[in-house]
C-alpha cells in the first residue's frame, strides 16, 4: 500500500531529526571526562571537540556530523524521492541544533549541514567547500568559513534554479539550510560587521 506523501514526509522528519538529535561531541566528550561548554566556544561540535580533545577527535567528531546528515538524505532520497531526502536532510541538521538531549543547545550543524547536501545535491557542496576554505585561509576562523559557505550556498542554489537546474524544493532545501547555520552563527555575522563599520 502506498503511504501518502505527508505521512512519508513524516517518518522522512521523524527519522533525519532521531538521527540529527544524537551528538558524538557530547558523547566524545562524556567519555574524556570533558565539559565541552566550558571549553573554547562552549559549542558541542567538532571544532571545539578539536580544541578540547586534540584534532584526531575533532576529525572523528566531524565525520560522524557529516554522516548523520548524509545517511537519512541519501537514504530518502534514493529509496523515496529527492522532496523526502531533502526533508530527512533538514530534519538532521535542525535535529543537531536543537537536539533535546542536550536540551535544546546543541550544535552549529555545519557538518551536519555538509552532510545533507552530499545525501541530496553533492555538486553544491563543490562551492560551498571552496567558500569555507577561503574563508578560513582569510580569517583563520572555522564559523566565518561557515558563515561564507552558507552565503555561497543561498548564492548557489538561487542561481541553479534560475538556470533550471533546481527546482523549487531544491532551491528551499539549500536556503533553508544555509539559513539555519547562519541563524546558529549570529555572534560571528555580528564580529565581522563590527570589524568593517566605520568609526565615527
Amino acid at each position: 500500500m502506498d503511504l501518502q506523501p505527508w505521512l512519508v514526509g513524516l517518518i522522512a522528519a521523524g527519522v533525519g531529526y532521531g538521527l540529527g538529535a544524537v551528538n558524538p561531541a557530547a558523547i566524545v566528550a562524556r567519555i574524556f571526562h570533558v565539559d565541552l561548554r566550558a571549553t573554547g566556544s562552549g559549542n558541542p561540535g567538532a571544532t571545539n571537540v578539536g580544541r578540547a580533545l586534540g584534532p584526531k577527535w575533532g576529525v572523528v567528531v566531524g565525520a560522524l556530523d557529516i554522516l548523520k546528515g548524509f545517511v537519512p538524505a541519501f537514504a530518502f532520497a534514493v529509496l523515496v524521492s529527492q522532496t523526502a531526502g531533502e526533508i530527512a536532510g533538514i530534519a538532521a541538521v535542525i535535529g543537531h541544533v536543537t537536539s533535546p538531549f542536550l536540551k535544546g543547545r546543541g550544535g552549529k550543524g555545519v557538518a551536519t549541514t555538509l552532510g545533507a547536501i552530499l545525501g541530496v545535491e553533492p555538486l553544491m557542496a563543490i562551492p560551498v567547500l571552496i567558500a569555507f576554505g577561503i574563508g578560513v585561509a582569510v580569517w583563520h576562523r572555522v564559523g566565518l568559513g561557515a558563515v561564507l559557505g552558507a552565503l555561497t550556498l543561498i548564492v548557489g542554489a538561487l542561481v541553479a534554479w534560475a538556470a533550471g537546474w533546481f527546482d523549487v524544493n531544491d532551491m528551499w532545501f539549500s536556503v533553508v539550510l544555509a539559513v539555519v547555520v547562519l541563524v546558529r552563527h549570529q555572534r560571528n555575522i555580528r564580529q565581522v560587521l563590527g570589524a568593517v563599520r566605520p568609526r565615527s
